[in-house]
């Protein structure tokens, strides 16, 4: 595997394990220890979904247009390093969303030109190295839950155990940004020879709306976290974490390699099939069952149609970009309707209308794109 990948593996390793380290209990900070509701939290995944996905249209679309890629993802890695150590001081709802919000922007400048790098280095084996790229995140993250397991564990509950945990998040992010910095090189662009024509990716647009939906009815993991804390005292609460990003590494690569033997259509089915079950064993408070099949949706899908992209699409960073704006609108859209349907109406009700759509959508896409 190309020594670059590799290396954006292990940046992707330690600012995924400072971002899980916020993550795994930032749910609980705002809902149990600042006593917001959870359509706050909602409205906080909203803003920390739309900011982070809708500016990466702009970021790709300037990397195409004007062929710059290592400079976005370099000063992504460092506004989003700088950023998360604020939560610190955050007292709100209001302020954790505009920090949020503007930790989340430094991922949409980064994320479409660092697919771009990954594609662009992958030598025609794309699920595996989208898989590979996806193990490293998932075991960062998992190891930013365990370090955030450990802190509520032994050091106790009360709200300064939280602050701290967030302020420490500095020290694997500034590792990152080291090693994008000085071990990753920029991509071998060479100027084209034909104009910058969007339309030669318009065909890509169904398959990427199919995804748009499956984001929108889909329960985050945050909903997930707090769900669990019916069941699980919140110390242990991270341990599920753990448990949902171990899933996730075990299968990314795997899955990885199934999609370039399979395609990606077939994976990406057998992946949502497996979010109705994540949503099934929650309704019926099977929660160590339901993170489980969240792990294996969540690196199923996004492999997929990484991976779809990678394969079909000509202005990658582009599409990219367009990519991840859809899932800003659609995803942050998803948080707050499910977030006032389960404040107003109780968790079942918000599964209930997440089942539906979710199924609904699975179903057409059996029927349109699974051969």
């Amino acid at each position: 595997m190309n020594k670059n990948i590799i290396a954006l593996g292990f940046v992707s390793f330690f600012t995924d394990m400072a971002s899980s380290m916020v993550t795994t209990i930032l749910p609980l900070f705002i809902v149990y220890v600042l006593n917001e509701g959870v359509d706050k939290l909602g409205y906080v995944i909203a803003v920390t979904i739309f900011v982070s996905y809708i500016f990466r249209v702009l970021f790709g679309y300037l990397s195409d247009r004007y062929q710059v890629v290592k400079p976005f993802v370099v000063t992504g890695y460092l506004v989003s390093a700088l950023t998360k150590p604020i939560l610190y001081f955050a007292n709100n709802w209001q302020e954790i969303a505009f920090l949020r919000g503007l930790e989340r922007m430094g991922k949409a400048i980064r994320s479409a030109t660092k697919d771009t790098l990954i594609s662009a280095y992958s030598q025609n084996r794309s699920g595996k190295s989208f898989g590979f790229h996806k193990m490293m995140d998932v075991a960062g993250e998992m190891s930013g839950a365990i370090i955030a397991f450990l802190a509520l564990f032994y050091l106790g509950k009360n709200e300064q155990v939280f602050r701290d945990v967030f302020a420490f998040t500095i020290i694997p992010g500034i590792i990152a940004v080291v090693i994008v910095l000085f071990f990753v090189k920029d991509v071998p662009y060479k100027k084209k020879n034909k104009k910058f024509n969007l339309k030669d990716d318009f065909h890509l647009l169904p398959m990427l709306f199919i995804y748009f939906a499956v984001v929108f009815f889909m329960f985050s993991d945050s909903y997930f976290i707090v769900a669990a804390k019916n069941s699980f005292s919140m110390e242990y609460i991270p341990l599920l974490v753990i448990l949902l990003y171990f899933t996730q590494t075990v299968f990314s690569y795997y899955l990885g390699v199934k999609i370039d033997e399979l395609g990606s259509s077939k994976i990406f089915f057998y992946s949502v099939i497996f979010g109705i079950f994540a949503l099934i064993a929650l309704y019926f408070n099977l929660t160590i069952i339901g993170f489980i099949m969240l792990g294996i949706f969540t690196v199923g899908t996004l492999n997929s149609i990484r991976s779809y992209i990678s394969n079909n699409a000509k202005n990658k960073s582009t599409v990219y970009g367009i990519f991840y704006g859809g899932v800003a609108v659609f995803n942050s859209l998803g948080a707050v309707i499910i977030g006032i349907i389960w404040k107003n109406y109780g968790i079942d009700k918000a599964l209930i209308f997440s089942l539906i759509g979710l199924v609904l959508t699975a179903l057409f896409y059996r029927v349109r794109y699974v051969k």
